[in-house]
């Protein structure tokens, strides 16, 4: 499990708590939680992938690489 350090940057930098980024991405804070931490690893769907990208400004495909 390999924490996502641009992930947490990004929102860092965004001004915003991780409970924020889920209420604006309709998921719980829980489960951003875990994409942030790696938990979730790569198996993130791309519908969930798009809706906390386009929150934070980035390209949904960073989860991937």
């Amino acid at each position: 499990m390999e924490e996502r350090a641009w992930l947490i940057t990004t929102r860092k930098t965004a001004g915003l708590r991780q409970k924020d980024v889920a209420k604006k991405a309709g998921i719980s804070q829980s489960y951003y939680a875990q994409l942030e931490s790696g938990a979730r690893g790569k198996n993130i769907s791309g519908r969930i992938a798009k809706k906390v990208a386009k929150v934070l400004g980035f390209k949904w495909t960073s989860f991937y690489r």
